[in-house]
């Protein structure tokens, strides 16, 4: 793990493999360990020729913990990636990015498309338009003293793996109570670059992803199978599915 300077914020990420650049952003509560060197994407990506690099969001993982909600918006989010390629000397890369990650994805290609050669929105579907599971349940079952005080059935599932990936919880509760920009079906409307939406079927989470690539111009869909929004990242159909794109993507 390396680390660099984001703004007065410190970023920790790796950088292995070499080929096309694709940068991959993790899903909230979560971080690159969890998201995708144990379910071995970074090994999948490598081995087919990709130079992956891969951060710990702010307030997740190694990077810095932040408690100001203020500095938790996902277009703030964004420029952390940004960043990072501008660290790298990247001028374009692929993008992958799975739940959090695919919300903070749609930022960074509406801010900088010229620095986003295609996009994989990862569990998350319509959602990202409509709104995902409320922040105020989260950010309550993240705050109080046990995960037994927390009867939400999808905030307590959140507060579970939030332990299980050894968190700060003070600080995920203030990134869920960051401010919640909107993505508009017009915004969505006006992305040129290619993109991918695979989400699980069973995924109430991040909702219908067909109903989102039907927004996106070009779009294409993939179904991970009978998966929730846990479930779903380390599919290997999704790997293969990621593969496919990237290798017939423009």
């Amino acid at each position: 793990m390396q680390s660099f300077d984001s703004d007065g914020v410190e970023i920790a990420y790796l950088d292995e493999g070499e080929g096309e650049p694709i940068l991959l952003i993790h899903g909230f509560a979560s971080n690159l360990e969890a998201n995708w060197i144990a379910p071995n994407w970074v090994r999948t990506l490598t081995e087919a020729g990709r130079r992956v690099i891969a951060y710990d969001n702010r307030g997740h993982g190694e990077s810095e913990k932040l408690y100001d909600p203020e500095l938790y918006g996902a277009p703030t989010m964004a420029e952390d990636a940004r960043r990072l390629l501008d660290h790298l000397d990247i001028e374009r890369a692929d993008l992958l990015g799975y739940s959090m990650g695919a919300r903070i994805n749609v930022f960074l290609t509406f801010a900088h498309p010229k620095r986003v050669r295609s996009v994989v929105f990862g569990g998350l579907g319509i959602n990202m338009v409509r709104g995902m599971v409320g922040s105020g349940p989260l950010a309550h079952a993240l705050e109080v003293p046990s995960v037994e005080d927390v009867t939400n059935a999808t905030a307590r599932s959140f507060r579970v793996f939030a332990e299980q990936t050894h968190s700060d919880l003070k600080a995920l509760a203030a990134c869920m109570r960051g401010p919640r920009e909107k993505v508009t079906p017009e915004q969505l409307g006006k992305i040129a670059v290619p993109a991918l939406v695979a989400v699980g079927s069973k995924d109430v989470i991040g909702g219908s992803g067909a109903a989102l690539a039907e927004l996106i111009p070009g779009a294409k869909f993939l179904d991970i199978g009978a998966r929730d929004h846990m479930r779903a990242v380390g599919d290997a159909r999704f790997k293969q599915g990621v593969l496919d794109f990237l290798t017939s993507r423009a």
